[in-house]
C-alpha cells in the first residue's frame, strides 16, 4: 500500500513544493534576505542560503524518494519554524493579515500532508551507506518490503 501511486504522485508534488521555493530563494535572494530581516530574523543572509539548501536537497530527496520519512519530518519542522517567525499574521494589520493567515493555514496543510506522508513510509536507518538508492530499493535488499 505504502508504494501506491498516489502516495509516489503525492510525494512528488510535496518534493516539487520545496524544491521551487529553495530554487526562487537562490534565483530571488536579496528578496528573501530583506523578507526575513522585515521579520526581525537575525542572521536572515545565512539563514536564507541554508533553507534554500535545505528546500532543494529535501525536496530532491522527497521526489527521488530517498530518506523519506526523515526528510518528510525536518520539513514539518521546517514549516512550523518559518510559520511563526515569518507568517505572524497575529501580529499584523492590515491588508497583510489575511495574506499571512492564508499562508499560515496552507502551511498547516502542507504539514498535514508530510505527516501522512512520513507516517506511510517506511523506515529506513540513516547511513551514508547506499545513500544515493532509493527507500524503496534498500528495503527490497533488506527484505523488508
Amino acid at each position: 500500500m505504502a508504494s501506491s501511486l498516489t502516495i509516489v504522485f503525492g510525494r512528488v508534488l510535496l518534493g516539487l513544493y520545496f524544491l521551487i521555493p529553495g530554487l526562487m530563494k537562490v534565483a530571488g535572494s536579496a528578496g528573501t534576505i530583506a523578507y526575513m530581516q522585515g521579520h526581525g530574523i537575525p542572521f536572515a543572509q545565512p539563514l536564507m542560503w541554508f533553507a534554500a539548501a535545505v528546500n532543494i536537497i529535501g525536496g530532491l530527496f522527497l521526489i527521488s524518494g530517498r530518506h523519506i520519512k526523515f526528510v518528510a519530518y525536518g520539513f514539518v519542522v521546517y514549516i512550523l519554524m518559518v510559520n511563526f517567525m515569518l507568517h505572524d499574521f497575529w501580529t499584523m494589520e492590515g491588508d497583510g493579515v489575511a495574506h499571512e493567515t492564508q499562508n499560515f493555514i496552507k502551511n498547516l496543510a502542507i504539514l498535514a500532508g508530510l505527516l501522512v506522508l512520513a507516517g506511510s513510509a517506511s523506515t529506513r536507518n540513516l547511513s551514508l551507506t547506499g545513500w544515493w538508492r532509493s527507500d524503496s530499493a534498500v528495503l527490497r535488499q533488506r527484505g523488508s518490503i
